[in-house]
């Protein structure tokens, strides 16, 4: 049990590490809905209304952004703390809602959204540039995979 859900945290902070304002918007979503139970923690803001608001315009912000020729590479140094940040976070969202070991789910989470910066630039720089795929394709498949991913990971925990 508590190796599937350190599995979730990692994919959560992959998801994070895809398209960081994501993560947290579906993280908020599944504590609106009821999929996550984090009332009474000190994370329970995530499921207030305000936060989905808040957390939905910044991930469809970031989703419009990352088609801008000028929006700097995910490997920068201020996206990847942003993407560790929200990486950890949800992290401990998912164990804590899971009642597992919220340091441990921070881990994951960190492990996860390293993976997904640097995974997810090395593929779509390869499917753009070796492939011969259309960066708008790649981009908005990646959109897709991150928010499905996510809405997955935090209805399965």
């Amino acid at each position: 049990m508590m190796t599937t859900i350190l599995l979730f945290c990692v994919l959560i902070g992959v998801v994070a590490g895809m398209r960081a304002m994501t993560a947290p918007a579906v993280v908020c979503w599944g504590a609106h809905l009821g999929w996550l139970h984090l009332a009474g923690t000190k994370l329970a803001f995530m499921g207030a209304t305000w936060a989905v608001i808040l957390f939905t315009l910044l991930a469809c912000g970031e989703l419009v952004t990352d088609q801008l020729p000028k929006t700097p590479a995910r490997t920068v140094p201020p996206q990847v703390a942003a993407r560790v940040l929200f990486g950890g976070l949800c992290g401990c969202a998912l164990a804590l809602a899971a009642g597992g070991g919220t340091v441990l789910g921070i881990v994951c989470g960190i492990v996860g959204a390293l993976i997904g910066t640097y995974g997810g630039y090395h593929t779509r720089h390869a499917l753009v540039t070796k492939a011969g795929l259309p960066d708008f394709v790649v981009a908005v498949t990646e959109d897709l995979v991150a928010i499905l991913g996510g809405l997955f990971t935090v209805s399965h925990v």
